[in-house]
Order: structure tokens, then C-alpha cells, then sequence
């Protein structure tokens, strides 16, 4: 069974969760603060995490930067503050969700068990951007030296999508469904920061991105 890690200071929201998680068969680590959490991970590694932002200490932000430099693995940030700028904040430290206090447990389950659910497709042909060769049965991008280039499987499974579209527009609500697995509920603004953080990693110009471009009022689509 998967296990998650839990990653925040009250003690009654750690302890819910932690006997929802258990409840569902999941096997929990929790911790008070980032610095038990990043500590907990390194002696067993989780599948998911789940980090609060107002942690004391290391904040919540740096312990999902610590927690992506060490792991691949889906973070899902929740947090009161609902600001597109914290929001932003938060993914771009690292994270592949983030959730607004209050939330619903029952939501927050859900969300976990579709990162869980999600798995390259590994069907996919693969392609070229430039000097990128992308092979999505090795879940691969390499410059055409062979170095490879550090995708998130977030970010793999966006690229790969929107690839298999064949030059076709994804909405923000296609993308929320085929990548996060949110058929329900979600935030458009998880599609645009992962997109141009995806941008920093593909594209020449990521201010003037020519494979990943934006087609107004109707979402993304990319550009071989």
C-alpha cells in the first residue's frame, strides 16, 4: 500500500488525516514540522506528500524544495492562503497541487489517490523539440548529447499530452482532467504555472516559447 507523508503543525488536522489515510489502508508518517518531515522522508521514502505552509521553523514552501530535490514524488500543498501569488509561491517551489483551508477531506483523499492513479503513457511516440529527444517508454528527455533533462512526472505527463495531440488545443479543464485526474474540481492555475515552468525547461526563449504555445481564450498546445 502507498504512504504518505504528513507534514503539519495541528495536531488535530495531522491527527484527522493521519486516521483518514490509515483508514483507507494507506500507511502514514506524519511530522510537526518541515525539518521532522524532511528527516522522516530520508529514512523512508513516501509516495505522496502532503505539506501545510505555516509550518514553524522551515516553511512549508522549503520543505516541499527539500523534498523535490530528493524525490520525483507528487507534494500536494495546502495552505489558508488562497493569493494566485501563494499559490504560485507554492508550485513553483515544487509542488504538483496545492489545496485552500479549509478543505474537505473527503476532496483532499481524492486528490492523492489520482497523483497515485497517474502513470506515464507509455504508448506515446517518441519526438523531437529542437536538440530534446523525448521518449516516453523510458520516461526520458535527453539533449541530443545524451544528458538528460530532469522532467517532474507532472511535467512529463504534460508535455506527453499535449504531444499526443498532434498540434491540437488542450483547455485548462482537458489538461486538469488527462493530467491531474481531476474530472471534478481542480485550479486552472495549476495548468499555467506548470506550463511555464515547463517552458523553463524546453523551450529557448521561454518568454517567447515556440513549441509550447498559449492559444487565447481556448488553452495550450504543442508545437512540433
Amino acid at each position: 500500500m502507498a504512504r504518505i507523508l504528513i507534514v503539519e503543525d495541528d495536531d488535530h488536522i495531522r491527527s484527522a488525516l493521519r486516521l483518514m489515510f490509515e483508514g483507507e489502508g494507506f500507511d502514514v508518517d506524519d511530522a510537526p514540522t518541515g525539518e521532522v518531515g524532511v528527516a522522516l522522508f530520508a529514512r523512508m521514502a513516501a509516495d505522496v506528500a502532503i505539506v501545510d505552509v505555516m509550518l514553524p521553523g522551515m516553511s512549508g514552501f522549503e520543505t516541499c524544495q527539500q523534498l523535490r530535490n530528493a524525490s520525483d514524488l507528487p507534494i500536494v500543498i495546502v495552505s489558508a492562503r488562497d493569493e494566485t501569488v501563494d499559490v504560485v509561491l507554492g508550485l513553483e517551489s515544487g509542488a504538483d497541487d496545492y489545496v485552500t483551508k479549509p478543505f474537505v477531506p473527503e476532496e483532499l483523499l481524492a486528490r492523492v489517490k489520482a497523483h497515485l492513479r497517474r502513470r506515464p503513457d507509455k504508448s506515446a511516440k517518441a519526438f523531437q523539440m529542437g536538440d530534446l529527444h523525448v521518449i516516453p517508454d523510458e520516461g526520458v528527455v535527453r539533449h541530443s548529447d545524451g544528458a538528460e533533462l530532469h522532467l517532474t512526472s507532472t511535467e512529463f505527463r504534460l508535455l506527453t499530452d499535449l504531444a499526443s495531440m498532434n498540434g491540437k488545443v488542450l483547455s485548462r479543464e482537458d489538461l486538469l482532467e488527462r493530467v491531474w485526474g481531476y474530472d471534478y474540481f481542480g485550479d486552472s492555475r495549476l495548468v499555467d504555472v506548470h506550463i511555464r515552468r515547463l517552458r523553463t525547461k524546453i523551450e529557448p526563449d521561454p518568454a517567447n516559447p515556440t513549441y509550447l504555445v498559449t492559444v487565447r481564450g481556448a488553452g495550450y498546445k504543442l508545437v512540433l
